[in-house]
């Protein structure tokens, strides 16, 4: 199976400039991911899990370490080294990033937002109506709220509008960092069936989860991030039986 990712010794510290002090966040990661695979990442708050995914989405850059990334557009890449022009397509195209905070324009309505994401992906106008409100339907959004500005919603209704951001585009490579922190459970579930959805169109996703349960039979593999270190664990192995 073709690998879409690999990482080799991605380490990243931060520098407490009022104490003079640097943090070590990340100490010589390794990880290789296979198309179509959906990795599974632990850990306590702070230990370093959510850098993992602002380094392949260079939100950050490393001080050391290679982040290769198999791309249609551009063949193998390292991201750490990519330039402005490339991120902002690999953004655009291939790569989608569902965090707990709602990024979006200014006086965009929700339907707005999810249309314009559909249309990024290259579908016309009517498909990406359409697509935008499938998903949000999906997602059980209230339709009184879609032309209403996201600034105005509850903590679940942006996550979940957040998430029909990534997931319309159906992108080659997802980045999931606690997609469900603050859903209930009906809406864990909508979030279950999209990515069992993805996983059919063998998108390669990985995931930041405190919900242990979700994860069942759902990621191939897990790994667990402590002190910076990532550490496979092989008593755990999750395999969603299609």
């Amino acid at each position: 199976m073709e690998t879409i990712l690999t990482i080799n010794g991605l380490s990243k510290s931060f520098t407490i400039h009022g104490l003079k002090k640097q943090i070590k966040a990340l100490d010589e990661i390794s990880l290789s991911v296979k198309k179509g695979e959906f990795i599974g990442i632990t850990g306590k708050s702070g230990s370093g899990k959510s850098t993992i995914f602002r380094l392949i989405y260079q939100t950050y850059l490393p001080q050391e370490g290679e982040i290769w990334y198999n791309s249609e557009k551009f063949g193998c890449l390292d991201l750490a080294q990519a330039d402005l022009r490339q991120i902002i397509y690999l953004r655009k195209y291939e790569i989608s990033y569902v965090s707990q905070f709602l990024r979006i324009m200014p006086r965009t309505t929700a339907i707005d937002a999810v249309k314009h994401a559909a249309l990024e992906k290259g579908l016309n106008g009517k498909a990406a109506q359409r697509e935008a409100e499938k998903i949000l339907s999906h997602f059980e959004l209230d339709q009184k709220l879609w032309e209403s500005y996201p600034s105005n919603f509850s903590g679940g209704e942006k996550l979940r509008l957040n998430i029909a951001q990534a997931m319309v585009k159906q992108p080659r490579l997802l980045l999931l960092d606690e997609p469900t922190a603050s859903l209930d459970p009906g809406s864990k579930l909508k979030v279950r069936e999209l990515i069992l959805q993805l996983m059919q169109a063998k998108t390669t996703m990985l995931g930041i989860f405190h919900d242990l349960d979700f994860m069942e039979k759902l990621c191939h593999r897990e790994y667990r991030v402590e002190n910076g270190r990532l550490l496979a664990c092989q008593e755990r192995v999750f395999v969603h039986q299609s």
